[in-house]
Parts: C-alpha cells; sequence; structure tokens
C-alpha cells in the first residue's frame, strides 16, 4: 500500500463535525474569498495536511460547508415552512419572519451564508448563484399551485412574485449584516405580506 493510501485509509484524529462547523462560521463571517487555507485550519485546529486529506482543496470544502448548511434550521426553514404550512400565504409570512429571526440569531453570524459568501471566483459564483435561483423556482411553484387553487388571484403573476419575495429575502440578510435588529427584519417582514395579492371578497 502507498503513502497516499494509507493517509487516505487513516481515520481523521479530530472532531471532523466540529471542525467543520468552525469552516461553516469563518466562511459565513467572512466569504469565501476572503477565507484562506490559514484562516481555515487555524479556526478548524488542525494542518493543511489535514484539511486535504479530509475534505480536499477549500473549493471542495466550501461545497460540504454549503451541503450541511443546508441541512441545517439556518437552510431548511424555507422548505420547512413551505412543507408545513397549509396556505401559500401561510408559507410566505412564516419564512419572512423566521428570516428576520434567523439572520438576526447572536449564535450565528449575520444573514444567509447562500448570500454573505459572495465571491468573484467563476465556477463558485456560478454555484452560489444557482442555489439562489433555486429558490425563486421553488417559490414560483408553490405560488402557481396557489394561483390554481384560487388563493391569488388568476391575473397575478407567480414569477414576479417570487423574485419579489426572494429579493426581499437577500435584502433582509444584507441588512442584518449591516446591524439590523430583529424588529427591523420583523417589521420589513410585515410590509412584504402587505404586498400579497388579495383575491376578490
Amino acid at each position: 500500500m502507498s503513502t497516499s493510501e494509507a493517509r487516505r485509509g487513516r481515520p481523521p484524529t479530530f472532531d471532523r463535525a466540529a471542525a467543520l462547523a468552525a469552516a461553516t462560521r469563518l466562511f459565513w463571517q467572512n466569504g469565501y474569498e476572503a477565507t484562506s487555507i490559514h484562516d481555515l485550519t487555524q479556526a478548524m485546529g488542525i494542518r493543511p495536511g489535514s484539511l486535504y486529506a479530509a475534505f480536499g482543496d477549500k473549493k471542495a470544502l466550501f461545497n460540504e460547508v454549503i451541503e450541511a448548511y443546508g441541512r441545517s434550521p439556518a437552510g431548511e426553514f424555507v422548505w420547512a415552512a413551505m412543507a408545513n404550512e397549509p396556505t401559500a400565504h401561510g408559507a410566505f409570512r412564516r419564512i419572512l419572519f423566521d428570516a428576520a429571526a434567523m439572520y438576526t440569531d447572536p449564535d450565528t453570524p449575520a444573514g444567509n451564508l447562500l448570500c454573505s459568501a459572495a465571491t468573484a471566483e467563476v465556477d463558485v459564483a456560478v454555484y452560489m448563484r444557482d442555489l439562489r435561483n433555486a429558490s425563486v423556482d421553488t417559490f414560483e411553484q408553490r405560488l402557481a399551485t396557489a394561483r390554481d387553487e384560487g388563493e391569488i388571484p388568476a391575473s397575478a403573476d407567480p414569477r414576479q412574485l417570487a423574485a419579489y419575495f426572494t429579493t426581499v429575502m437577500h435584502g433582509m440578510s444584507q441588512r442584518a449584516r449591516d446591524g439590523a435588529t430583529v424588529a427591523e427584519l420583523t417589521d420589513t417582514a410585515d410590509l412584504a405580506m402587505a404586498a400579497w395579492p388579495a383575491t376578490a371578497a
């Protein structure tokens, strides 16, 4: 067996979940571009060789961070609201109010990781853009169903509404990073829901 094979087969001597959580926090706080391998190894408490052996390069680690984030409460709250709220109105209201609370949670960096970790590196930027745009498609599907079921008027445009609510969420994320409080973001959520298209009485 070669040395490289032995290294790959040897179990890591550190807590992988804790190291991944530390990397997540760092990417979330600083963004992809500004986070160096040195920063990561310091925060994760491991040597560069251990990082590469366990996670691959910086890009591979970031991809794993994004996947783990998507399974966390901070990453799943949109899908939870979509799945559990019986009406589209209830789902979007819950999403915006949950965003106000989560984006200002003192236990995590401010905002949303998918918005905070912006980068100029083309392939990573495209990957992040596609993830963010996926929420527009999900919102559009839910709103199209709401229109078909008569919850919103037949004249309402699901794509326009989906883009609107996505823009509000992304703006709330940035405002949280700029120091907005949960009260301010809750007011924003209230104002956004006032734009919900009402059906005729």
